[in-house]
């Protein structure tokens, strides 16, 4: 399905990120693995790749640093000669009510959940236009939507996210280019693992249950291949948000 394409995720060590991009090299497209810190979980990933016969590579980049992402995705150019889908996942959290939220918990959040996905996308389109083909998802999430208590600083990086992913469609549609935005609910991974069996959580997801990464891969996989959807933000939270 992906044969012959080349996928950017950021973000893709572990988590929603790490699911996109082993998913992704199932579909057989080349991977090139965006992670900050955990070389050890992004070697991981990329060993899980390659011995089912998938080709992935991991490159250290602070997406919040555009110096950084232009020699990375340099890098990725020299490896694989392309990139046709770009995965926004990288993010953080510095959660705290409002009151009590320092201004460095903000920036930091912004620079790297909001400005990072900029920066790729800066450093990115360029080459889809060129191509005058590509993809962008970006993994906003229903925080951006209907907000949550004390995130004020990730919601704003969220819902950023959203008018940033509608903005760059209606630009760049006319060149082949489909931008869309994924935005998850509760999804278990390392940092909400311990909320999936809490019935206060589940209680509140119509479905009763929290969703898992390899779901949230499989609509990633949905959008990388359609060519008549652009612009949208795809909910995938089983009807938090309703």
């Amino acid at each position: 399905m992906l044969t012959g394409k080349t996928a950017v995720v950021t973000g893709g060590s572990r988590g929603i990120g790490r699911a996109i991009a082993v998913r992704f090299a199932k579909e057989g497209a080349n991977v090139a693995i965006l992670y900050s810190s955990n070389s050890a979980s992004a070697d991981a990933v990329v060993a899980e790749i390659e011995a089912e016969g998938g080709h992935a590579k991991a490159y250290q980049c602070h997406v919040e640093n555009y110096e950084e992402v232009d020699k990375t995705i340099g890098e990725v150019l020299a490896d694989f000669g392309a990139v046709n889908i770009l995965v926004n996942n990288a993010g953080i959290t510095r959660d705290k009510l409002l009151v009590m939220m320092k201004e460095t918990d903000f920036d930091d959040v912004i620079n790297i959940n909001l400005k990072g996905a900029y920066n790729m996308m800066r450093r990115v389109c360029p080459l889809l236009v060129k191509q005058r083909s590509g993809k962008v998802i970006n993994l906003s999430s229903i925080a951006g939507i209907i907000g949550n208590p004390g995130q004020v600083n990730y919601s704003a990086s969220k819902a950023g996210l959203i008018g940033m992913t509608k903005s760059a469609a209606r630009e760049l549609a006319g060149r082949g280019i489909c931008i869309n935005a994924i935005a998850p609910g509760f999804i278990v991974t390392d940092m909400t693992e311990k909320f999936a069996n809490d019935e206060a959580v589940t209680s509140k997801i119509p479905l009763g249950r929290m969703g898992n990464p390899d779901e949230v891969a499989s609509l990633a996989l949905f959008l990388a291949t359609a060519d008549y959807i652009t612009g949208e933000v795809i909910r995938i939270d089983g009807g938090l948000a309703i």
